[in-house]
């Protein structure tokens, strides 16, 4: 029975944010110009950090990972959003939804121990100074890279697995706007207790856990900082620091809200609009984040158009 029931379901249908055409449209319109800024700055920031031979230390390279972490995990759910704004049509089907929502946690999970990675390494060069050439070698840094990259894909596919092979036999109304893990969950047609302690597990380790080691890290740093007797050094120091620790706050911040409350204050409607800011409006604050408040960046995209010009 269980294996014809999880046949029976083979499109899931997304509940839509309003059923205001005009409402609909200006979603559309305010979505896809963040996206295309989220794109843009990401591409940008790669485009440096690979052209300009003053970005080549390890912060820069773990800012390149994080770009394209960001255009992977916007892509794996914007435009799907986009389509739906404007069709009637709001299905996906059930081997879309899986996928998407594999993409999702294997990218962002990916971000999570990325940004863990990237405290680490401010932490080693403002700390340990003297050692960071050392700590932080290229063979480190592609080393923390790979072990971030492959937690992300390891914890996708356990989850997904885990979900989509539950049995689905109707209702098949998703609200939300993607396949996030708790909304899809709620449509089984099975016991979802240990799926539940699962997700929470998951959540605690790879967002709590990197979470916190940040927090230690930046205290360490806030430390180091205000032992320094210059205040223009502790000011360029801080400066550098504090744009990373955005980033975190914006992220971290609204993940934890949506997958760790307790369950009997779950509100769909208030994780939808947490959602939409930790997967649409953080990715497109990111690089401007890192851009407008970085001196190297801000020097090496001179550098860059100076040279187009010239040309």
């Amino acid at each position: 029975m269980a294996s014809r029931n999880h046949t029976v379901v083979t499109h899931f249908f997304f509940v839509p944010f309003s059923n205001l055409l005009v409402l609909r449209v200006s979603l559309f319109f305010l979505v896809l110009l963040m996206y295309l800024l989220t794109i843009v700055g990401n591409m940008l920031i790669i485009t440096l950090t690979l052209v300009d031979p003053a970005l080549r230390s390890p912060m820069y390279f773990f800012l390149r990972n994080l770009s394209f972490l960001e255009i992977g995990y916007t892509s794996s759910i914007i435009p799907k959003m986009l389509v739906n704004f404007l069709s009637e049509d709001q299905s996906i089907s059930f081997l879309g939804c899986a996928t998407q929502m594999y993409f999702f946690i294997f990218l962002g999970i990916t971000e999570c121990c990325l940004l863990a990675a990237m405290s680490y390494d401010r932490y080693v060069a403002i700390c340990h100074p003297l050692h960071y050439t050392a700590m932080m070698s290229r063979a480190v840094c592609f080393q923390l890279s790979a072990v971030c990259w492959l937690i992300g894909l390891l914890v996708g596919v356990e989850q997904t697995t885990l979900i989509f092979t539950l049995p689905y036999c109707g209702p098949n109304r998703i609200n939300h706007f993607f396949c996030d893990l708790p909304p899809v969950l709620k449509l089984a047609c099975a016991d979802t207790y240990k799926n539940e302690i699962s997700i929470f597990i998951s959540s605690v380790l790879f967002n709590m856990v990197p979470f916190l080691l940040i927090l230690v890290s930046y205290l360490h740093i806030l430390h180091a900082i205000l032992k320094r007797p210059s205040a223009m050094g502790r000011s360029k120091t801080f400066s550098t620091c504090s744009s990373h620790l955005i980033v975190v706050t914006l992220f971290y911040g609204s993940a934890i809200v949506t997958y760790l409350k307790p369950k009997s204050s779950n509100s769909l409607n208030t994780d939808k609009l947490l959602s939409l800011f930790y997967t649409v409006v953080s990715p497109m604050l990111n690089p401007l984040i890192y851009s407008l408040r970085n001196k190297e960046v801000k020097e090496a995209l001179r550098r860059v158009m100076a040279k187009k010009i010239l040309v």
